[in-house]
C-alpha cells in the first residue's frame, strides 16, 4: 500500500480518474438510455448492479491486459482484396468495431421506435427486456467503453494498484452521475433525441477507430480514426443547435399564441 501513497503515485492516480471521467460520457448516455428498458422500479437497481459488476470485470481485464497485452495485439486474420478491402483485426481492434456497430444498431433502433411511436408520453424505449438482458449488456459495453482508457492507463503508470483504485473510484463516480443523466432525460424527454444521436455519433467513432487498428482500406483508402477532440466539438454544435432551436420554437409558439389571442379580440 506504501507505493500507493507515494506523490508520484498520487498525481497518477489524479489523473486516470480524470481520464476515466473525460472518457466516461458516451458510456455513461448509454447506460441512461439502455435502464430505460426495466421496468421503472427497478432501473435504479439496473444501473448501479451492472456498473458494480463492470467495476469487478474492468479490475479483471486490467489484469488480464497488463499480463497477456501482446494476445490481444497479435493478428488475427487478415482481409486482402487490393483495391477493395484490406485489414489486419486483432483482439483489440475487433472488440472495438464490434461494440461500434452495437451502439449504432442500438441508436437507430431507438430512433426508428421513437418516429413510429403514436403515444410519445408513453414511448419507454423499443421494447422492455429482462433486468438480467439489460445488466449483461451494460457490463458488456462498459468493457467495450473502458478497453482504450485501460490501454491508456498503462501508458501512464505500470502500477496495478494505482490503476485499480483509479477504475473503483471512477465506478462509485458513474454510479452517481448515471442516476443523475437518467433523471435529467425523464425530466427533459426533448433531449432523448439529442442523446440518441450522441450515441450513434460514439457509434460511428468506435468504428471507426477499430477500422483504424485493423489497418482497414476501403478502395484502397485507409479508416482514419475519429478524435476525442472532434467527439466533443461535434457534441459541443449539436448542443448548442438544440438549445438555440428549441429557444426559437419556444419564441414562435409565443407569437403564434399572441397572434390567436389578438385575432379572437378583434372577433369579440
Amino acid at each position: 500500500m506504501e507505493s500507493l501513497f507515494s506523490l508520484d503515485n498520487l498525481f497518477t492516480l489524479f489523473m486516470l480518474i480524470m481520464l476515466q471521467a473525460v472518457l466516461g460520457f458516451d458510456n455513461l448516455l448509454y447506460i441512461s438510455i439502455e435502464s430505460k428498458r426495466a421496468p421503472a422500479d427497478k432501473q435504479k437497481m439496473v444501473r448501479q448492479l451492472g456498473i458494480g459488476l463492470a467495476i469487478i470485470l474492468r479490475i479483471g481485464l486490467l489484469f488480464v491486459l497488463v499480463n497477456a497485452i501482446q494476445y490481444f495485439q497479435d493478428s488475427l486474420f487478415a482481409l486482402d482484396f487490393p483495391g477493395i478491402a484490406e485489414g489486419d483485426f486483432n483482439g483489440h481492434s475487433l472488440i472495438v468495431l464490434f461494440g461500434g456497430i452495437f451502439i449504432i444498431y442500438t441508436a437507430m433502433k431507438e430512433i426508428m421506435h421513437m418516429l413510429a411511436v403514436h403515444n410519445v408520453e408513453d414511448s419507454e424505449g423499443s421494447g422492455k427486456k429482462s433486468v438480467t438482458s439489460i445488466i449483461t449488456w451494460i457490463v458488456i459495453m462498459n468493457l467495450v467503453f473502458s478497453f482504450d482508457s485501460i490501454l491508456s492507463a498503462m501508458a501512464l503508470t505500470k502500477v496495478f494498484l494505482v490503476m485499480a483504485t483509479a477504475i473503483v473510484i471512477s465506478g462509485i463516480m458513474m454510479i452517481v452521475l448515471a442516476e443523475r443523466v437518467a433523471e435529467f432525460l425523464k425530466q427533459n424527454r426533448m433531449y432523448e433525441v439529442l442523446g440518441l444521436f450522441v450515441l450513434f455519433i460514439v457509434g460511428i467513432m468506435l468504428v471507426s477507430e477499430g477500422g483504424h487498428l485493423a489497418h482497414i482500406k476501403l478502395a484502397g483508402f485507409p479508416v482514419e480514426p475519429m478524435s476525442k477532440t472532434t467527439f466533443y466539438f461535434v457534441l459541443i454544435v449539436m448542443l448548442a443547435v438544440d438549445v438555440v432551436q428549441a429557444q426559437y420554437r419556444k419564441r414562435l409558439m409565443a407569437q403564434k399564441s399572441h397572434e390567436i389571442n389578438d385575432g379572437n379580440v378583434h372577433v369579440g
